[in-house]
């Protein structure tokens, strides 16, 4: 009977034991547009890891890829409600709802893609993030989305050549403006339209990073790739401000360092991306076109008076001007 007692009480203790670490134990959802194989959701993978670590596997990031949880537009009203818990986005997507993300997203800001690293890891990265929290999403990291440049059907090789070519655009003032000023005519499409547009010679051309230009196969019919880069907007890492505030100050810690750590992971995977998109294009017969910027950057002024009104976000841009 004592033996029977014995075992009976020390099942119970193990049971609730485990009862409350089941209870304790949470996956949070994170979304992503990108397929599963992206560098943004492996890095994302890689975060969850991280945390898991850190936090003895208490917690943990599930990635739903390839808009499972809906568009970046959907996935961002999701994470202000809390209804998902982590968010990667491009920040071009955010530049309406936190001001300061604006000023990233503005052609030419950066001179190179060390200058775009330095600036984007410290102090002023900092400060960008952080003014998403008064919208209801805690910034934790800046990943690359490489630089943007032209691929057309016939070759672009000074700004001159733009002129009057319909030009596909994200959906957004900022690009149709840009477009505007260099005297192309913006065409405001979806991406999963691209190639068809190319192809049926509904747009002359469009604007991405190499592994785009590879991947939707826009290579096969605009053979042509003007390297101007004119944009680096980064993507950016988000959390639900409501889950963030219910964390301890430690497990905010947790996170945030789990973040940043999949950074160095995430731009050594976007690195290889981009060699290996190259090399197709490449041997595809691609001609790739190098200009002086000079005149796209002069062209871009009434651009930076237009949108960048705020003092603030004006003493922003200056700042990750001058910055070495």
């Amino acid at each position: 009977m004592k033996l029977t007692y014995t075992v009976a009480m020390t099942l119970a203790a193990g049971a609730m034991a485990l009862g409350v670490s089941a209870v304790e134990a949470r996956t949070f959802r994170a979304a992503d547009v990108q397929p599963p194989d992206y560098p943004t959701v492996k890095a994302v993978n890689f975060m969850s890891d991280e945390l898991s670590k850190a936090t003895d596997g208490k917690y943990s990031i599930k990635v739903f890829p390839s808009s499972q949880l809906g568009s970046e537009k959907d996935t961002i009203e999701q994470i202000k409600l809390g209804a998902i818990d982590f968010l990667r986005v491009n920040a071009g997507t955010l530049n309406t709802i936190c001001p300061a993300m604006t000023v990233p997203v503005m052609p030419f800001v950066f001179r190179d893609v060390d200058h775009f690293h330095h600036v984007v890891d410290g102090p002023i990265g900092d400060e960008i993030l952080a003014d998403c929290e008064a919208h209801g999403m805690v910034g934790l990291a800046f990943y690359d989305s490489g630089s943007r440049s032209f691929y057309t059907r016939n070759p672009v090789r000074s700004i001159d050549d733009l002129k009057g070519l319909k030009i596909r655009v994200q959906q957004s003032d900022v690009w149709v403006a840009m477009m505007k000023l260099l005297g192309a005519n913006p065409t405001p499409m979806p991406t999963g339209e691209v190639f068809t547009g190319l192809k049926t010679g509904l747009i002359d051309g469009a604007e991405n990073n190499w592994p785009t230009y590879q991947t939707s196969h826009a290579y096969e019919v605009a053979k042509y790739y003007t390297l101007d880069e004119h944009s680096m907007a980064p993507d950016v890492l988000l959390m639900s401000k409501k889950v963030y505030d219910s964390f301890t100050p430690e497990e905010q810690a947790a996170v945030r360092k789990a973040a940043k750590d999949s950074v160095p992971y995430m731009r050594q995977l976007w690195a290889e991306l981009e060699s290996q998109s190259q090399d197709i294009v490449g041997k595809a017969g691609v001609e790739v076109i190098t200009i002086d910027k000079a005149p796209f950057q002069a062209a871009m002024k009434p651009l930076y008076d237009e949108f960048l009104t705020d003092p603030a976000l004006k003493d922003l841009l200056q700042r990750i001007a001058d910055f070495k």
